[in-house]
């Protein structure tokens, strides 16, 4: 398996709700490192998995949705918990939805899979992996 991963910042705030949250159910701010990996069995006709041009302009423009945001007060996520997991989600999806777009060009259009991984901190992370 071949593997490109881009990398994006995020910086957001939000609240969560439920006990298990602690101190975190008030509004805080989170800065994250955001990787994606983008994954492929075989390389395209040039040889590469994913453009890496491409790959960081489409992750910076999904990320860009919510930078220097409150998530609590974004439409889509009103009653959901924005956890580093959940978010991870939302990025992969949107991601993979570029891809089946395009967006990332054609040679894209064979890969096989994208993970997408938050930094919280040095020695904390979540990641969510999917296929396409």
């Amino acid at each position: 398996m071949f593997s490109v991963t881009v990398r994006e910042h995020l910086m957001v705030a939000h609240s969560f709700r439920g006990e298990v949250f602690g101190p975190a159910q008030r509004l805080h701010g989170a800065t994250f490192l955001v990787d994606a990996t983008f994954r492929r069995t075989d390389l395209d006709a040039d040889n590469i998995v994913v453009d890496i041009g491409l790959a960081t302009s489409e992750l910076g423009s999904v990320v860009g949705e919510f930078n220097y945001r409150n998530l609590d007060e974004v439409p889509e996520f009103a009653g959901v918990n924005t956890s580093t997991e959940y978010l991870a989600k939302v990025i992969a999806d949107r991601l993979a939805d570029k891809v089946h777009a395009g967006a990332l060009g054609e040679g894209a259009r064979g890969l096989s899979g994208i993970s997408v991984t938050l930094h919280e901190s040095h020695i904390a992370w979540a990641s969510y992996e999917r296929t396409l």
